[in-house]
C-alpha cells in the first residue's frame, strides 16, 4: 500500500531522535512473566465461555478494565483436542472458526534458539461479544522473543484502554501501536537493536480493521465466480516498496544489500526487485556512517536505533466490510511468505475444511521450502480464520473510500465486493523467493567437491511390494510429501521402519513429545484426549485409525518437538511404519535428489562454466526417459534434439567419421582411439557410452550435424535436456571457441614441464617433511609463501604454509579453511597455480603449489618500469581479474605486495585471504580496501584446523 505522506507529514512521523543504547539491567524480567496467558484456562469449555459472554453483556461497553483482566486468564491459545474453535459474532449472525500453529525455526548452529514469533487470539476481545482480536508478532534481534511477548500483551491493553476504541477503531489502533512502541522504549528491556513486527486484525461485527507494522501479512480470500482470489490486506513494509524506500532515505537511511555494503556489488546500482531473483540478499537499512542495524523492514515496534533512520511503528490500517464472498482470512509471519505467495496460501487453505489442517499444511510447506532453498528455517506462525453464515450484504451500494487524517498514517476502506485495489494500492507485495541462498549453494558446492551428503540409514526390514504400495497410497497427496522427487520418495520408503504393537500399547502420549510420523500398516488404533468434564478429567475417543482408511498421524513431530494434543493407543495387534524426524529432515536437506545430475552436468565441457545456481536450475529442467535393451534412442533418419546424460546402462552410438572434425563435438570421441580404428566400418565409427557420460551437447548450441544412431545396451535410463528448456532457465548458450578452451588449459608455469617425469599421484600425498624450505618470498600475519625443494629431485615448487599457533591465537581457522577451498576450486584458472596437495605437521598447515615463484610485484617497482613492461603488468592484472570474475570469484586483495610473479615473469595469485566465491554472474573487485572488506572470522573458537584440512 503506497503512502501518501506530504514531506511535512513524513517529518512529523519520522523525526529522528538520539539513539539510545541501553545498558543491560541487573534484573531482567523473567521470560515466564512475559507470558500473556495462564495455562489454567487451557481447558475452558463451551459452557464456561457462554457464561463469560453473559457476564460481558451485563457490563457497560465503556469499561476497559474487565476486558483487560480477561486478557490474562481467558485464552484461545489452548485449543480443544480437535484443533480448532468456533465463536459467534452476534450482530452479524455469523461464526468464526479458527486455528493456529507456531513452529520454532530450525537453526543448525543454534538448535536451542527460542521461537521469536508470538501471537494472540482473544474471542471475544474486551467487553463486546462482537469484537474479536487476532495478532501475529515476529520478534527479531537478541531480545526479539521478549519484545514480541511484551508487545502482544501491551498492545491489547492499550487498545482496550483507548477512549476512542468503541467509537473509532482506526485511531485507537494507531494510537495503541505508538503507545506500545513508547512503552517498549521506556522499559528495561533493551530494544536498541531488537524489536518486533506486528500484524493484527480486529473483527467488529461485519467490519474488520487490519493494522500492520512490518513485513508479516494478512490476506483475505474472495470468491470471484468459480475462483477464490487472494486479496492482500497489508503490503509488506520493506525497501522493496519504492514509497517506503524513499521515506526512510529522507530520514537518513542508506538502503543497500549485504553484498553492496561489503563492496561485492556496485553500491550505485539497485540490484534487487528484479525477476532474476534476489539471491536471498534483500535490501536493508543502514545508518549513514556505520554497518548497522541492517533491518530488512521499514516499520516495526521497538528498534530504537533504527528509529533514528526512519523505521517507525506507525501502522498502515485497512478497513474492510465482510461479505458472503469472503470465506476466510489468514495472518502469518514472514516465515510463511518468504517462499509462498498470498495466492498460494489462499489456494492451500481452500483445500481444507478444517482450519487446523490448513495451518499444518502451510507450516509444512513453508518448512520444506526453507530447507530446500536455505540451510535453516525461520520461525513460522500462521492463524487461519474461516467465516461462515454471512449473508444479506448489499454489495452494489457500498463504495470504497480513503481517509487520511493525522496522526493516523493511512486508512483504506474497501467494502462490498470491491478489493483494496482502487486507491494507493498500486504497490504489491514482493514476489515469493524461488532462488537458492548463498549458504545453500555453498552446501551443494561442498557436496559436489567432497561428496559429503546425508546418507539414509539402512532399512532394518525389507518391505514387500505390497507394503511399499500401501505406504505410497497412504502418503499420496499428503501435504508433507507431495512435493518430494521420485528419488526422495524411494529413500523415504527405505527410511520407514516397521513397528509392531500389542493391544493397549500407547504409541504417542498426550502432552509428551514425539519425533516420529506413522503410517498404519495393519490393526486398529484410537485417538484419546483428556478433556474437562463436570466429573473431572475424562478421556474421550476422538477418532479411529485403520489401514483400510490409509490412516497416518504425527506429521508435526517431523518438524520439531511440540507437546502432543492427544494420545494414540493400539486397540488390536498391529503394524506401524515409522519415519523419524532426523531422517525426514535429511531427506529434505540433502542434495542426493539432484546431486548426481549436477555432477553430470558439470562434466559436460560446454556447461562447465555455469555457476552452481545455474546448474541447479538446469538440473530441475531435466526430464527422465528409459529404454529397454536394443531399443533405439535415436534413429539414423532422426535429428538429435537434446543432450542425453546416461544415468544407467550403456549406449552404443554409430556415426560418420566426418563428425569428429566438428569443433563442438567432444562426447563422440572415444577415450581409446585404437578402439575407434578397430571398430571402423567404412566411413562409420562406433563408440560405447557408459553410465555417467553424455552425448548431444551440440544441440544446446542449436547445431544440427550429420546423422547418427544410438542403441540401448541393456536397460538404459537417460536424463534429457532440450535447448528450449535450457534457454528458458539460463538463456542462449554461446559457442566456446578453440582459443577459449586453450586459454583455460594454459598455464605459464615452467615447473609443470619438469614435473612430467614425476608420478603426480605421489605428490597428492607428500608430507611437509619431504619438502626442504629454501626461502620466504612474502609473509602475512599468520602465513608465509616461499620456495621449497622436493627431496631427492631437482623440482622447485612454492609452498604456502600457515602457523597453527598464530591461526589459533587470531581465531582465523574459518578464514584459512575458506582460502584453501577457494584456491583448490580455482586451480584451473591461468592466473592461479594448481594446488598439488595440502599437508600438515605439528607446527604448520600447508598448501603445495605447482609454480616456482620469483618475487612480489612490489619488489620490482622500486624503479620505474619501461612502458612495454608497465603495459604487460597492467594487462596481466586485468586479464587475471577477468578470469576470476568469469569463474565467479571476487578478488579483494589487489595490491603490489600480494601480486606474485613466477620465474617466467607471469602473474600468479596465491593470496586469497580476501577472496570470495560468488553465485552472482556479475562481480566487482574493490582495490585497496582489503582491510575494511575482510570477511567475518569466527573468534576465539580454539579448535584449530582439522587434521586432514
Amino acid at each position: 500500500m503506497g503512502c501518501v505522506y506530504s514531506r511535512a507529514c513524513i517529518g512529523e512521523i519520522c523525526v529522528p531522535r538520539d539513539a539510545r543504547i541501553k545498558e543491560p539491567q541487573s534484573v531482567r524480567p523473567n521470560a515466564a512473566e512475559l507470558v500473556v496467558f495462564s495455562p489454567t484456562s487451557a481447558n475452558e469449555d463451551d459452557e464456561n465461555r457462554d457464561q463469560i459472554h453473559s457476564q460481558l453483556s451485563l457490563n457497560p461497553p465503556g469499561d476497559p478494565e474487565l476486558g483487560i483482566t480477561r486478557l490474562s486468564r481467558v485464552s484461545a491459545q489452548f485449543l480443544p483436542p480437535d484443533g480448532s474453535r468456533t465463536v459467534k459474532v452476534p450482530s452479524g449472525n455469523f461464526e468464526l472458526k479458527y486455528s493456529y500453529l507456531s513452529q520454532r525455526g530450525y537453526y543448525p548452529d543454534a538448535l536451542d534458539k527460542a521461537n521469536q514469533d508470538s501471537f494472540c487470539i482473544h474471542t471475544p476481545f474486551g467487553t463486546n461479544p462482537d469484537d474479536h482480536f487476532f495478532g501475529v508478532f515476529d520478534g527479531h534481534g537478541e531480545f526479539g522473543a521478549e519484545c514480541s511477548q511484551f508487545v502482544k500483551r501491551k498492545l491489547c491493553e492499550n487498545l482496550l484502554r483507548n477512549n476512542k476504541f468503541h467509537v473509532d477503531a482506526t485511531e485507537a489502533c494507531d494510537a495503541a501501536y505508538l503507545t506500545t512502541n513508547t512503552q517498549l522504549h521506556a522499559d528495561s528491556l533493551d530494544d536498541s537493536m531488537s524489536g518486533t513486527t506486528a500484524i493484527t486484525v480486529l473483527v467488529r461485527g461485519r467490519t474488520i480493521y487490519v493494522a500492520n507494522s512490518g513485513d508479516s501479512r494478512a490476506v483475505i480470500a474472495q470468491k470471484r465466480g468459480k475462483e477464490i482470489v487472494a486479496v492482500d490486506l497489508s503490503i509488506d513494509q520493506t525497501p522493496f516498496r519504492v514509497d517506503e524506500m524513499e521515506r526512510v532515505k529522507l530520514c537518513g537511511a542508506r538502503v543497500l544489500t549485504l553484498d553492496q555494503i561489503e563492496g561485492l556489488k556496485n553500491p550505485d546500482v539497485q540490484c534487487w526487485g528484479t525477476e532474476e531473483g534476489d539471491d536471498g540478499d534483500p535490501p536493508r537499512l543502514w545508518v549513514p556512517n556505520g554497518m548497522y542495524p541492517g533491518t530488512a523492514f521499514t516499520r516495526s515496534i521497538g528498534d530504537s536505533i533504527a528509529e533514528t533512520i526512519g523505521v517507525v511503528a506507525n501502522p498502515e490500517i485497512v478497513v474492510l466490510e465482510l461479505t458472503e464472498d469472503h470465506p476466510f482470512f489468514v495472518l502469518a509471519s514472514d516465515g510463511v511468505f518468504e517462499f509462498l505467495s498470498s495466492q498460494t496460501v489462499v489456494d492451500m487453505v481452500a483445500k481444507y475444511k478444517d482450519p487446523r489442517d490448513a495451518c499444518a499444511a502451510i507450516v509444512a510447506e513453508s518448512y520444506r521450502l526453507w530447507l530446500q532453498y536455505e540451510t535453516r528455517t525461520d520461525d513460522i506462525t500462521v492463524i487461519v480464520v474461516h467465516i461462515s453464515g454471512l449473508s444479506g450484504v448489499n454489495c452494489e451500494t457500498a463504495k470504497p473510500a480513503t481517509i487520511l487524517r493525522p496522526p493516523v498514517p493511512q486508512v483504506l476502506e474497501a467494502t462490498g465486493s470491491e478489493s483494496p485495489s482502487t486507491f494507493s494500492w498500486s504497490s504489491r507485495n514482493h514476489r515469493a523467493r524461488h532462488d537458492l541462498s548463498r549458504a545453500r549453494l555453498r552446501a551443494i558446492e561442498s557436496s559436489l567437491e567432497n561428496g559429503q551428503v546425508w546418507v539414509p540409514p539402512p532399512p532394518s526390514h525389507r518391505k514387500t511390494w505390497e507394503e511399499e504400495a500401501h505406504i505410497e497410497r497412504a502418503l499420496h497427496d499428503h501435504f508433507l510429501f507431495r512435493k518430494l522427487t521420485d528419488s526422495q520418495c524411494h529413500v523415504l520408503l527405505d527410511c520407514m521402519q516397521r513397528v509392531e504393537v500389542q493391544p493397549g500399547d500407547i504409541v504417542i502420549k498426550q502432552g509428551g513429545e514425539g519425533d516420529c510420523f506413522y503410517v498404519v500398516g495393519s490393526g486398529e488404533f484410537e485417538v484419546l484426549a483428556t478433556q474437562e468434564d463436570k466429573n473431572g478429567e475424562v478421556p474421550r475417543v476422538l477418532q479411529k485409525y485403520t489401514a483400510e482408511k490409509l490412516s497416518s498421524f504425527g506429521e508435526l513431530a517431523l518438524m520439531y518437538n511440540k507437546p502432543l494434543q492427544a494420545s494414540v493407543r493400539a486397540v488390536t495387534n498391529g503394524t506401524l511404519w515409522a519415519l523419524k524426524r532426523e531422517d525426514f529432515r535429511g531427506i529434505l536437506m540433502s542434495e542426493f535428489s539432484n546431486l548426481l545430475s549436477l555432477k553430470l552436468l558439470r562434466s559436460v565441457d560446454l556447461l562447465s562454466r555455469l555457476t552452481i545456481l545455474q546448474l541447479s536450475h538446469v538440473a530441475d529442467s531435466l526430464s527422465e526417459i528409459s529404454f529397454s535393451n536394443g531399443q533405439a534412442l535415436v534413429n539414423r533418419n532422426e535429428c538429435l534434439s537434446a543432450l542425453y546424460i546416461i544415468q544407467k546402462g550403456q549406449v552404443r552410438i554409430t556415426f560418420d567419421m566426418d563428425l569428429l572434425s566438428c569443433p563442438s563435438i567432444c562426447s563422440l570421441k572415444s577415450d581409446n582411439p585404437k578402439e575407434d580404428n578397430d571398430q571402423q566400418i567404412g566411413k562409420e565409427l562406433s563408440v560405447e557410452k557408459t553410465e555417467g557420460s553424455y552425448f548431444g551437447e551440440w544441440t544446446l548450441l542449436g547445431e544440427q550435424i550429420g546423422s547418427l544412431s544410438a542403441i540401448a545396451v541393456g536397460d538404459v535410463t537417460c536424463a534429457l535436456l532440450t535447448k528450449e528448456k535450457f534457454d528458458s532457465v539460463v538463456g542462449p548458450l554461446t559457442k566456446l571457441s578453440q582459443d577459449d578452451h586453450k586459454s583455460r588449459d594454459y598455464s605459464p608455469d615452467v615447473p609443470k614441464a619438469s614435473l612430467k617425469e614425476i608420478d603426480l599421484s605421489t605428490l597428492a600425498k607428500v608430507s611437509i617433511s619431504q619438502l626442504e624450505w629454501k626461502t620466504c618470498l612474502y609473509s602475512t600475519d599468520c602465513s608465509e609463501i616461499g620456495l621449497v625443494l622436493l627431496r631427492d629431485t631437482e623440482n622447485m615448487l612454492s609452498l604456502k604454509r600457515f602457523s597453527k599457533q598464530k591461526i589459533k591465537k587470531l581465531g582465523k581457522e574459518v578464514q584459512v579453511l575458506k582460502e584453501k577451498d577457494l584456491m583448490k576450486s580455482m586451480s584451473s584458472a591461468a592466473c592461479v597455480p594448481e594446488v598439488l596437495c595440502t599437508c600438515a605437521d605439528q607446527m604448520h598447515a600447508a598448501i603445495l603449489l605447482n609454480t616456482c615463484l620469483a618475487c612480489p610485484l612490489a619488489s620490482i617497482l622500486h624503479t620505474p618500469l619501461d612502458e612495454q613492461s608497465a603495459r604487460f603488468c597492467a594487462a596481466s592484472i586485468v586479464t587475471a581479474l577477468e578470469d576470476l570474475h568469469e569463474n565467479g570469484v571476487l578478488y579483494r586483495g589487489v595490491s603490489p605486495d600480494v601480486l606474485m610473479l613466477d620465474k617466467t615473469g607471469h602473474l600468479q595469485l596465491v593470496d586469497f585471504r580476501f577472496g570470495k566465491k560468488l553465485s552472482s554472474e556479475r562481480t566487482f573487485t574493490i582495490c585497496g580496501m582489503a582491510d575494511s572488506l575482510a570477511p567475518e572470522v569466527v573468534q576465539g573458537k580454539g579448535h584449530g584446523l582439522p587434521a586432514d584440512w
